[in-house]
């Protein structure tokens, strides 16, 4: 049922009131990020191509999120109702949303199970959760990443190595195009869960200060190690692109093994540096704001992350854990 899974968007900077765009806060449910803005800008009788959002949200959900429109105004969308699509509210600003202009989102999820949950249940899910707070979980991509069928990497691959066809249209593109990064960048983290280096800082690794977000090079391991542990600092993996910053000595090689393994040069991806030129995504991620009770219905889980983290991946670690009690491949 989508109301087992409700995400609500948490914006990085609300709306000035004033400028040529309009921010709408909008809550749908069934639909994708991309439904719901074609059926809104029908309703508004505007162009949908002006339309742009931080971040693409689940179908299969509830979800509330923000989007921006040109060519309308705050008036003509509040109080807007349409099947599966209401308008929460509607403000001015001035300039478009871009992605990533999100802080993160919140989750509030139902686990249900035949007969309930048991106290013990309830409290080895918080056990979990203070373990996943404290150490972190392993920011992988969820499935939602690679399309219906689950086959979009495998498209980019051939396509980028030159055995298949280009995707048609530019969003297309991009889309299949991220996902082969994200799958290679899957590949790399349960490569480095498989040594054991999730909480580690390995000579030559980009790490990202929790702070401050800068990214700098692991020169001392044993220096940087313990900041890891005290989470100031955590390693990243690559976002393969032709501009993205590269590891160096060992964890360099470890992450163009992932790309060799794949068919790809660096050549490979120059070619299509419009379709993305490339990042570093962290390697572990904290939920936050947590909270896990139990109803007539299920267990209630409800957390924060930051942008770009999936909720499904901690739902995995808490539904299935190891003998350790966490750190699975998705």
């Amino acid at each position: 049922m989508p109301e087992d899974f409700q995400v609500e968007e948490i914006p990085a900077y609300p709306p000035s009131g004033e400028g040529d765009h309009v921010f709408i806060k909008l809550r749908k449910t069934g639909l994708t990020t991309q439904d719901a803005v074609r059926r809104l800008a029908r309703a508004l009788d505007i162009d949908p191509a002006g339309a742009s959002w931080a971040g693409l949200k689940d179908r299969h959900a509830v979800t509330t999120q923000w989007v921006s429109l040109a060519g309308t105004k705050p008036e003509a969308a509040r109080g807007l109702s349409l099947p599966g699509l209401d308008v929460l509210s509607a403000a001015r600003h001035g300039h478009k949303l871009r992605t990533g202009h999100l802080r993160g989102n919140r989750f509030a999820i139902r686990v249900r199970q035949a007969g309930g949950h048991s106290a013990a249940d309830v409290e080895r899910a918080r056990a979990l959760m203070r373990a996943l707070e404290s150490s972190g979980c392993p920011n992988y991509f969820g499935e939602q990443r690679f399309g219906r069928d689950g086959d979009n990497a495998r498209v980019g691959r051939a396509w980028v190595a030159g055995e298949g066809p280009a995707p048609r249209g530019r969003f297309q593109r991009k889309l299949i195009f991220s996902a082969l990064q994200a799958a290679m960048f899957n590949t790399w983290l349960a490569d480095r869960l498989t040594t054991g280096h999730l909480d580690a800082a390995l000579l030559g690794d980009i790490l990202r200060k929790e702070d401050t977000g800068g990214l700098f090079h692991c020169e001392d391991p044993d220096v940087d190690t313990a900041r890891a542990a005290r989470f100031e600092v955590s390693a990243t993996g690559p976002m393969f692109g032709s501009r993205m910053r590269k590891a160096l000595h060992g964890s360099g090689e470890a992450e163009l093994a992932v790309l060799k393994a794949n068919g790809l040069a660096w050549a490979d991806l120059a070619k299509h540096k419009k379709h993305g030129e490339g990042t570093r995504r962290v390697a572990r991620v904290r939920p936050h704001a947590w909270t896990v009770e139990a109803d007539d219905e299920g267990m209630l889980l409800s957390f924060e992350l930051p942008r770009g983290a999936y909720a499904t991946v901690v739902l995995r670690e808490l539904t299935k854990p190891t003998e350790t009690g966490h750190h699975h491949h998705p």
